[in-house]
């Protein structure tokens, strides 16, 4: 429907419906006709209309078994009591032509408020725009428009009002950064489930999302970041750990950097590993004295090994000395034997495969994905072969699934060994 913008404040929106069969010109009619005299000369609908303070009535009519249902739309330009008595009046009429009618209001519009919200609605579209076709470099007039876009999508989650991305309670998986300009620099590149810690003291929310979403630590490569994912590590559910470069902050990443940093994200459990951290983690959850006590056998059979190894007395022995033969050292099976081969296949890709009960290759992974696809899809799996560290996870993850072997290039500092999974390591298979 058109509608004139020079005489039109308000729109009043009705709806009619008639027992019979009627068209525009009988709607009209009835409007003028049962209004006249109704309202006085000051609101007479056809002297109203000659000022130009009612616009053109227009009707959208249909008719269906013998009856017509229709939206009828007056303009107005009156003040806003006039327009609700006018409004209200077209109420009264109840026949168009020979049939009875009904009109009811739906509701009266103000068109001005509708414009303005076109308008800003519109001028973000056209911002984004400008701002991906914009091929000019930083000046301080450009960097205050995008700084000020950007501050108006950054939202403040929680009791603790963290400052977070607007995609926080839509997605999936969250990213946890260290403050509000890292927030900012990221949705700069377009990230927008990015939330910030502000410092090592870990938010309730942060605690509680973590439960949920997988998570994504991604800190700055200096010692606060290493602080900050020790304290993460310690208090919620990290699934991966993403730093960046040494020495550089993740407010100050180019696009490129960041999408780099987040490719390269490792397992919160294989990282805690890598910088010794396992013993702390809130993911194992257990002291370190229960590691030496789930490491009994393991133990036992490097201290034989160290034993063995002690050198003999310089003097040749007389023949009634020497130690009885011992016996030769049994081959490996040849399950062992295969998994040999596998695991040198793999070696330096930073892979993992999955084997079947006939040691056939269900699925090859990269090693920082091989937790969350056994979470996913561990079903028929007997093996699990990584070109990695065997973490506390994997061997979890191992006696959920039933897979009754895991081998890797050596075990990480693993709290509890499960005894119903075989571990295999690099040296084992040697």
């Amino acid at each position: 429907m058109d509608i004139d913008p020079s005489t039109t404040k308000y729109l009043i929106q009705a709806k009619l419906s008639t027992d019979g069969i009627v068209e525009k010109p009988d709607i009209v009619g009835a409007i003028f006709g049962q209004t006249e005299g109704l309202l006085g000369d000051e609101l007479d609908l056809r002297d109203l209309q000659k000022s130009g303070r009612i616009g053109r009535i227009e009707v959208e009519v249909s008719s269906n078994k013998g009856k017509s249902e229709g939206i009828v739309y007056v303009p107005s330009s009156l003040d806003q009591v006039e327009t609700a008595i006018l409004a209200s009046a077209l109420e009264t009429i109840d026949r168009v032509g020979p049939c009875k009618a009904r009109i009811s209001i739906d509701k009266i519009e103000d068109v001005r408020i509708s414009k303005r919200n076109k308008i800003i609605e519109r001028a973000k579209v056209l911002l984004n725009e400008l701002m991906k076709t914009s091929k000019t470099s930083g000046g301080d007039l450009t960097d205050s428009v995008r700084q000020s876009f950007q501050m108006e999508e950054v939202q403040h989650y929680g009791k603790e009002r963290l400052p977070a991305g607007p995609n926080i309670d839509d997605s999936d998986a969250i990213i946890v950064v260290e403050g509000r300009s890292d927030v900012l620099n990221m949705l700069k590149y377009g990230i927008k489930n990015a939330i910030a810690v502000e410092g090592t003291n870990v938010p309730q929310a942060i605690i509680t999302l973590a439960k949920e979403k997988v998570v994504t630590a991604f800190v700055d490569g200096d010692r606060g970041g290493e602080l900050i994912i020790r304290e993460l590590l310690e208090v919620a559910e990290i699934d991966f750990v993403a730093r960046a470069p040494n020495g550089q902050e993740v407010e100050e990443l180019t696009q490129k950097q960041m999408v780099k940093c987040l490719r390269n994200k490792v397992p919160a459990d294989q990282f805690a590993e890598m910088v010794n951290l396992g013993a702390s983690s809130g993911r194992n959850g257990e002291k370190q004295g229960r590691s030496e006590e789930g490491r009994g056998d393991r133990g036992r059979r490097d201290d034989d090994r160290d034993r063995r190894r002690e050198p003999r007395e310089s003097r040749q022995p007389r023949h009634e000395d020497r130690p009885p033969p011992q016996p030769p050292t049994p081959r490996l099976s040849p399950e062992q034997l295969r998994f040999k081969d596998v695991l040198s296949e793999l070696n330096n890709s930073s892979k993992a495969k999955l084997l079947n009960e006939n040691g056939n290759v269900l699925k090859e992974v990269h090693v920082s994905k091989l937790a969350e696809t056994l979470k996913e899809s561990g079903t028929g799996v007997r093996a699990v072969v990584l070109d990695g560290i065997i973490t506390q996870r994997v061997l979890d993850l191992a006696v959920e699934k039933n897979i009754s072997s895991v081998v890797g290039v050596k075990v990480g500092n693993v709290a509890k060994l499960p005894t119903n999974v075989e571990i295999l390591t690099k040296e084992d298979l040697s």
